[in-house]
């Protein structure tokens, strides 16, 4: 399997973890709001102080992101593009978000992909202080109750990177059962998720969220992405039995490399390896 040396020495738990309660539910993005602002006010609407969001066709202006680029120090594995800001009206296709803390005040992680004003799609990593809602969309969110994604100093990878932490309960009304993860680099997506799973007692999970990247790409389609750094949104996935009665994790994600290059599909089990991190919630089904 494909590897990338970083930084630092590997830190022996590969699977950050949390166990907690959770709700799915959607909501409307205000208009006129910082992102950052409108994810926030709709989670703490419901109680909620922090979760993961899945989105599609949205309208952002003005906007602000970076994307995944070579490191130019060798302090990382690999680093980000300067930042982008396309005038007008940029129209989401699609993305994925985990809302936690950052410094003790709201931060969000958001990757997607979409069309900026003069035509050219792109991708990457939106910004959350130059972020704007330029007019109202719907997003599904998955709230955390126990459970909170906080940016803390990972120094294996040499970044600032969001994990789980257990949290105090914010008493918001919970259905499910659920799992807030991070995944460290060199290990394999959907195995990982499968062992997490196996080991668990986890027969059958959906995951919300999934923001994170991946060491390149290989699709059950057929299509490869060679360049190594991207950065990723899992658009559905889920683990259940497979045909052998094993469980297979089932990971629909889109992407964009370094070099610009876009990419959607099912990720093949066994040959996508985690770059920097990849962040989840998983919600129990059975």
């Amino acid at each position: 399997m494909r590897s990338i040396k970083q930084p630092g020495a590997p830190i022996a738990e590969r699977i950050q973890w949390v166990e907690a309660r959770g709700r799915a539910f959607s909501f409307t993005l205000q208009a006129g709001l910082p992102l950052l602002q409108a994810v926030h006010r709709g989670l703490a609407a419901e109680g909620f102080a922090g979760g993961v969001l899945n989105f599609r066709r949205g309208a952002l202006g003005p906007f602000a992101y970076v994307m995944p680029a070579l490191s130019k120090t060798g302090e990382n594995a690999a680093f980000y593009s300067d930042t982008f800001r396309p005038g007008g009206i940029t129209q989401t296709k699609l993305g994925g978000m985990t809302l936690g803390l950052r410094d003790g005040a709201p931060f969000f992680h958001c990757h997607g992909l979409w069309t900026e004003a003069d035509g050219r799609a792109s991708g990457g990593h939106m910004l959350p202080d130059e972020t704007i809602v330029a007019e109202p969309f719907e997003v599904e969110a998955f709230g955390l109750d126990g459970a909170m994604f906080t940016a803390e100093p990972d120094p294996e990878t040499n970044f600032k990177l969001f994990g789980p932490v257990a949290a105090v309960s914010t008493r918001a009304r919970t259905t499910s059962r659920a799992f807030a993860l991070r995944l460290r680099p060199n290990q394999d997506f959907a195995e990982a998720l499968e062992g997490f799973c196996r080991a668990h007692g986890i027969a059958r999970a959906k995951i919300h969220g999934g923001v994170g990247s991946t060491i390149g790409a290989r699709f059950t389609h057929g299509g490869v992405t060679e360049p190594f750094a991207t950065e990723l949104a899992v658009t559905t996935g889920t683990i259940a039995p497979g045909q052998s009665g094993a469980l297979e994790a089932a990971l629909d994600v889109a992407l964009v490399d370094y070099t610009g290059g876009l990419a959607e599909g099912r990720l093949i089990r066994g040959d996508n390896p985690v770059l920097m991190t990849m962040e989840l919630v998983l919600e129990v089904l059975g």
